[in-house]
């Protein structure tokens, strides 16, 4: 009989490391089986059943999927190590202002004005686009976890402190889910082991020796609380 087990995918430079650590701490008998899905098909290999959850960055089509927000991330501009962008710890987007800049086919910044001015040959992938930053033919923006998936030694980054964040969501199919993917989401929301959605289990049912002892000592301490007023006085002499 094949064992269980539960697929999550994930974008590049998604970080299911944390989640996966826990998952296997609590169900080392379930396989947590990790598949990189590229960004463009992370919700479509959701519904189409590739994957059993996955996650995945904002705005997405999340048509017949439930999605949890996970984090936010930082967007930042990619650039060469010598490039004058370099000499503060972070820019804004005026910096970019006149730079040219790639638009690569998976951009997944929501930016409807982004800055600089985009050079009219778009690179397929992000990976792409990395090689063409190096060409110095423009500047990159991007997620920081991206900038950090393809980093180069000839490259660098800087945080765009007036750029809108990238958000990274966990998605699955909507409707009830099955119990391995419900166990999974409790990770992700931080539920303790043994918790059930967040309500507390019933309590056994004890034995019938185990009510007539709770009985009996019921009866003793009732016992002790009614002998306990006072002392016993010695009559005075």
């Amino acid at each position: 009989m094949t064992p269980l087990s539960l697929t999550l995918g994930y974008v590049p430079g998604g970080t299911p490391a944390k989640w996966a650590r826990i998952w296997a701490e609590r169900h080392p008998q379930v396989p947590l089986q990790l598949c990189a899905v590229d960004a463009a098909d992370a919700a479509a290999a959701v519904r189409d059943g590739a994957v059993d959850l996955a996650l995945l960055r904002l705005p997405a089509d999340t048509s017949a999927l439930a999605v949890i927000p996970l984090y936010e991330e930082t967007t930042v501009a990619v650039v060469p190590t010598e490039h004058v962008l370099t000499a503060a710890d972070t820019i804004t987007a005026a910096d970019l202002d006149g730079e040219p800049t790639l638009l690569p086919l998976d951009d997944v910044v929501a930016w409807a004005d982004a800055p600089g001015s985009p050079i009219e040959h778009r690179p397929e992938t992000t990976r792409d686009a990395i090689e063409l930053v190096a060409a110095g033919l423009g500047a990159l923006i991007v997620p920081q976890s991206l900038a950090r998936l393809y980093h180069r030694k000839d490259l660098t980054y800087r945080p765009i402190t007036d750029a809108p964040t990238c958000a990274v969501a966990l998605a699955f199919p909507e409707g009830p889910q099955s119990g391995l993917v419900e166990e999974f989401i409790g990770i992700v929301r931080g539920r303790k082991p043994g918790s059930s959605r967040g309500q507390a289990e019933a309590a056994p049912k004890r034995t019938a020796r185990e009510k007539t002892l709770a009985k009996q000592a019921a009866r003793a301490a009732a016992g002790k609380v009614a002998r306990k007023p006072g002392r016993t006085q010695r009559g005075r002499r």
